[in-house]
């Protein structure tokens, strides 16, 4: 795979779903021909706002490091990248919820990065070429390349705390299914689950990967007939002290690459809930049957 270089950029913008899909060849997703930046540029809206929240530069810096540090093993990068990603780029949910900006993001900042990440790493079976899927740069929140990770850590931090992001992000199964779930948009279940994670990982349980998705499963399952925030109620999330967070990107330093950065004091989940939850979900992950591999999986295959 070519790795293209990137034209330095000043200010994110926003690139529309339909328009940001006609960029993307096969050529470019299998890292064999450069993105038109100028024609992107053309294609993007400006952000009004005139906030340093909304520069280029601090995304691209962390995106390098982490490129950097995990050429290696790519998937690390995913648990370094979330939290520093999140306290760089301050927004609302509101605001992350534009596909828009993750677009542009993905074809116009670091389309490098997406490839660099994303590229399957063994040879097709049918022999053709190797690429990186369309939804990579411009799929829904759960597969789009900094999307995933940007919500991830909004999802599984724990008020300012990142670290239960970062344990999240450290297994793949854990992002790739839990972000799909309604369920998480509750702090406790989120926060249960990394939990039980934890649990398993330390306990060296066998087929990791085949229980977290179990477990996942069977979360969502009792979901719908189980109603998480009545059994493990949480505190509404303070709005001020996130609006104050975005509010100081201003004046912010960069983040920190060798701790983690913290994000905002919107409010920690209620440690009773968690409790509630996580002893809940320990009866699932126990009782919840894994997948027999024997068998061909019906499912969706995954984006590479």
């Amino acid at each position: 795979m070519t790795r293209h270089p990137v034209e330095p950029l000043e200010r994110l913008a926003l690139l529309p779903t339909s328009l940001a899909s006609t960029f993307l060849s096969q050529g470019v997703r299998a890292g064999r021909e450069s993105l038109p930046q100028v024609a992107i540029l053309r294609a993007s809206t400006t952000i009004e706002e005139d906030s340093v929240r909304w520069s280029a530069a601090p995304v691209r810096e962390i995106v390098d490091e982490a490129i950097h540090r995990f050429d290696a093993k790519r998937t690390d990068a995913d648990a370094w990248l979330s939290p520093r990603l999140h306290a760089t780029l301050r927004m609302t949910r509101a605001e992350a919820a534009n596909p828009a900006l993750w677009n542009f993001l993905a074809l116009c900042v670091a389309p490098d990065y997406v490839l660099w990440r994303h590229m399957p790493q063994g040879e097709p079976a049918d022999g053709s070429p190797r690429k990186v899927s369309s939804l990579r740069f411009v799929g829904p929140h759960y597969s789009q390349a900094f999307a995933r990770l940007w919500w991830a850590a909004e999802m599984f931090r724990d008020g300012p705390d990142y670290a239960s992001a970062e344990a999240a992000c450290l297994n793949q199964d854990m992002i790739n299914t839990a972000l799909r779930l309604d369920a998480i948009d509750h702090k406790p279940t989120a926060l249960a689950l990394v939990g039980v994670l934890k649990g398993m990982t330390d306990a060296g349980a066998n087929r990791l990967g085949d229980r977290v998705n179990a477990l996942c499963t069977a979360v969502n399952a009792a979901g719908s007939t189980l109603m998480y925030d009545v059994i493990a109620p949480d505190e509404m999330p303070d709005q001020a002290a996130l609006a104050d967070w975005i509010d100081e990107a201003e004046s912010a330093p960069a983040v920190p690459w060798n701790r983690l950065p913290r994000g905002p004091q919107d409010g920690t989940a209620r440690r009773s809930s968690c409790e509630v939850l996580s002893r809940m979900f320990e009866r699932f992950a126990a009782e919840a049957p894994l997948r027999d591999r024997a068998r061909p999986r019906e499912a969706a295959r995954p984006v590479g």
